[in-house]
């Protein structure tokens, strides 16, 4: 078991807060927007790990620092090139960075406070999906940029779309603004930003009565399908995407 006070400072990418028990993160380079590359891409499953192994945490709110959520948009001159042995890390940290994050066994909050441009998924596996309205969503990093979208994207979009506007999603770049994600399901409220976090902690505050074991096998129950399809599908998909940027060297 972990406390907050051995992980709550232990990552550049994710600086963390508690007050009663309810946990937020907030993901971000330099204090600013986050910028997705190898860092974030190792102390996330960490961080996951760590929040998830606290039993003092009883909801977490995920948000992000800055204008947007989450990017840069990704161009061909930074996509991966990289041999099998290489793309192992990739692979174990890929497969980590969802599962331990599913695996989290407390109700999780995403308050997405502008464009998510690379690894959008991470806030729609949360339970209860909040945007702002400067919000977007695409998968910038993957097909439309040379690779095989494995990592995940695979499983989370045409499930939460439907398979035909999720495989359209992935293969052509399309951007859904947070209005759009409304009305497509992806999210459950758009808010203004500044109304965003503190929509998110009214609503911690009201999952928060509930008892610890309410909560923590609420979320087991509501993610079970999840994990299975991740279970699944997710190192497979990896595996396909390293494959393809192998041959793009």
């Amino acid at each position: 078991m972990a406390t907050f006070e051995q992980y709550a400072h232990k990552y550049q990418t994710v600086r963390m807060e508690r007050r009663d028990g309810i946990l937020q993160i907030t993901l971000h380079t330099n204090g600013d927007t986050l910028q997705w590359g190898g860092l974030p891409h190792g102390e996330f499953p960490q961080a996951f790990a760590d929040i998830g192994s606290d039993p003092a945490n009883k909801v977490v709110i995920m948000t992000g620092a800055g204008d947007a959520f989450s990017g840069p948009r990704a161009t061909p001159a930074a996509r991966p090139s990289r041999p099998p042995r290489e793309w192992d890390k990739t692979y174990w940290e890929g497969k980590h960075l969802l599962m331990n994050l599913l695996d989290i066994e407390v109700p999780m909050i995403s308050a997405i406070n502008g464009p998510a441009l690379r690894h959008s998924e991470l806030p729609l596996l949360c339970d209860i999906v909040l945007a702002a309205e400067e919000a977007e969503f695409q998968d910038s990093a993957h097909f439309i940029n040379g690779l095989v979208p494995g990592d995940g994207m695979h499983i989370v979009y045409p499930l939460l779309l439907g398979l035909n506007r999720g495989r359209y999603f992935l293969l052509t770049g399309q951007t859904i603004s947070a209005r759009q994600a409304l009305e497509l399901g992806l999210v459950a409220e758009v808010l203004p930003r500044a109304e965003l976090l503190p929509r998110a902690w009214e609503l911690a505050e009201q999952l928060a009565q509930q008892s610890p074991l309410v909560l923590r096998y609420s979320r087991v129950l509501l993610t079970q399908f999840l994990k299975r399809q991740m279970h699944d599908l997710l190192g497979y998909g990896l595996a396909l995407e390293g494959l393809g940027a192998a041959d793009s060297q």
